[in-house]
């Protein structure tokens, strides 16, 4: 009985020891392998990608092969996002138990329109130890393109000088272009420094809106500022300026730059105050030359009648 117990401790014991051996063979890899993974150094995770005018307009994506076997692997790398260009497509070759980095570039168009596109990377062995696999070995990575968003704006003045009279209402009429890529909600009105000063002058300024949302696109939306000329003109002409201004409101929280603003300028050109129905200027130069025309014909008269008593044959 103690001989068969002794027998079977020693097969328990035999069989466990084959498994210990048999384990680390049974976790190699024993067909051709590839394992891909990407990274990126924006801390969203996607590949952001500015497309302003002058901006570098490209992206990239940091990835990293590895061979976890121990054949020496030739490894195709294919790229593709859709509507943009990539680099870093082709093979590298890989050792046993080794890895290699691949770095993909990502370009985009000008002024792209804001949005994300789907970046897919796909690594295939296509050799192993110098022949075909007999397996498909392969790995795909998919990321997120991020067209970042940036502003642009343009301001134009339906009028760009206008003649008023004293205490007189106009609308002025500005319009306001997104040029940019994507909507964007602009702060709109006088600059303080025209408005100081045309107040001071007596106008009353008004603006109905401060602020417009806009969609991208060459369609204006149109701002409108009510202006009444001072009260009491005087006998002068004068010229005064209004600036108008539009911000974008996205440059300001968001751009390095700062906020992204145009200005545009209208002269106002308000006439003095004259008698009704005549310029004191010109009716003053009308009654000179009525005036010396009459001297000239007295003095003609005078003339003539002294030939006349001087030579009564005549």
């Amino acid at each position: 009985m103690k001989a068969l117990r002794r027998s079977m401790f020693l097969l328990a014991l035999y069989l466990t020891s084959m498994l210990l051996v048999a384990t680390p063979a049974a976790a190699q890899v024993s067909v051709p392998a590839v394992d891909l993974s990407c990274s990126t150094v924006y801390a969203s995770g996607s590949i952001e990608i500015d497309v302003y005018p002058g901006a570098a307009l490209s992206g990239y994506a940091n990835c990293r092969v590895a061979n976890p076997t121990t054949y020496i692997e030739r490894i195709q790398i294919q790229v593709v996002a859709d509507g943009l260009s990539v680099a870093g497509a082709g093979t590298v070759t890989v050792g046993g138990n080794s890895e290699t980095d691949v770095q993909v570039t990502i370009r985009a168009n000008p002024r792209m329109q804001m949005g994300s596109q789907q970046l897919k990377v796909t690594a295939t062995v296509i050799e192993a130890n110098g022949a075909t696999p007999p397996n498909n070995a392969e790995s795909q990575y998919t990321m997120i393109i991020a067209i970042m968003q940036f502003s642009r704006l343009q301001v134009e003045a339906t009028e760009s000088f206008l003649q008023l009279g004293p205490r007189t209402d106009h609308n002025f009429e500005f319009k306001v272009f997104n040029q940019g890529n994507w909507a964007d909600k602009f702060k709109v009105g006088v600059t303080d420094n025209s408005r100081d000063k045309l107040e001071e002058n007596g106008f009353t300024i008004s603006i109905p809106m401060v602020s417009v949302e806009i969609e991208v696109g060459n369609v204006p939306q149109k701002v409108r500022i009510m202006v009444r000329t001072p009260k009491n003109q005087g006998w002068t002409d004068e010229y005064h300026t209004l600036e108008f201004t539009a911000e974008s409101e996205f440059s300001c929280r968001h751009e390095k730059s700062g906020c992204n603003s145009q200005t545009q300028m209208v002269t106002i050109y308000v006439r003095g105050i004259y008698l009704p129905g005549f310029e004191i200027i010109p009716s003053l130069s009308m009654l000179g030359l009525a005036a010396a025309v009459l001297a000239r014909r007295n003095l003609d008269d005078e003339e003539e009648l002294e030939l006349r008593e001087a030579a009564p044959g005549l």
